[in-house]
């Protein structure tokens, strides 16, 4: 389960934000102050330091939390891919800010002067995301490993376990921080989902990162509440042809109405579905492919 085809092609602030994380991680490593970045009482309400309340929401503490980190964040690239570069700018920007102020509000509450009581590292975006990762991304297989069942999603489950209990106490308070970032998100808060960035914000991210060369640029996709262009059949079956192997399964009802949803014409869901071999999420990025042909 990778989140549809591979690379950042349409996931360039993704992208942008996992070179950050990455560099920022790698620069903190090599001074030997990855375990400094961690937030504590006395940096929120003592002595203010700056540089780590914007660090500690890009450089992770150690080489698993970064690895398991960079993997779930380059997975999520997909719900850039359906909400469109700029609302996922905007997800972004409110999962940090709402999980930074329940992190607030726990050290206040903790009041712990003399402990690093948060780990660093991007852990509001990871954990808010899980949100419409459990809501939105529907089981498409199950297999069974050594007598137990598993699903397609179960291992980013497990990933974002091993990274929710890294740190143990330190990692597990920025992950529910985050997990109630994300709900807010989903209740829409404010009306959060339909607030939008000029557009020169995103598209500063499209020139910032080097141009995926997987897939040529293609215009970013639309809100998934129903903005998403039709695209007809014709069109998806020009962008992946009958050469590829269709299922021989009618797509399920509740599959079809997953794309539809989306925004996408029921007639091209259900063929893109028989291209994917009903896989939904393989689905969604053949249609949001289409639109660029």
């Amino acid at each position: 389960m990778n989140g549809g085809p591979s690379g950042f092609n349409n996931a360039p602030v993704t992208r942008s934000f996992i070179i950050a994380s990455a560099v920022f991680t790698v620069f903190f490593g090599i001074q030997g102050r990855s375990l400094k970045l961690g937030l504590s009482y006395q940096d929120i309400f003592g002595k203010l330091n700056i540089w780590k309340l914007i660090t500690s929401v890009f450089a992770f503490s150690s080489t698993p939390e970064l690895m398991f980190g960079l993997y779930l964040l380059y997975y999520f690239r997909v719900f850039e891919r359906q909400i469109g570069s700029n609302k996922y700018s905007v997800f972004i920007l409110f999962s940090v800010v709402a999980s930074f102020i329940f992190e607030i509000i726990a050290l206040a509450i903790l009041k712990d002067p003399t402990a690093n009581l948060l780990t660093s590292g991007p852990y509001g975006l990871i954990f808010a995301s899980f949100v419409p990762f459990y809501f939105d991304i529907p089981v498409s297989t199950w297999f069974r490993i050594f007598g137990v069942r598993f699903s397609n999603k179960s291992f980013i489950y497990l990933a974002g376990l091993q990274l929710l209990l890294s740190s143990w106490k330190r990692s597990l308070l920025p992950g529910i921080c985050g997990i109630l970032a994300g709900s807010l998100y989903r209740l829409n808060v404010f009306r959060i989902r339909r607030a939008k960035f000029p557009e020169f914000i995103t598209s500063f991210f499209s020139r910032l990162s080097w141009p995926s060369t997987d897939n040529p640029p293609t215009a970013p996709a639309r809100n998934l509440a129903g903005n998403v262009p039709s695209y007809t059949t014709r069109q998806v079956e020009s962008t992946y042809p009958p050469a590829v192997a269709p299922s021989a399964v009618e797509p399920p009802e509740d599959s079809v109405a997953t794309l539809v949803s989306m925004g996408f014409d029921q007639n091209s869901a259900r063929q893109a579905l028989v291209h994917a071999r009903n896989d939904v999420n393989a689905a969604t990025n053949i249609l949001l492919e289409a639109q660029s042909h």
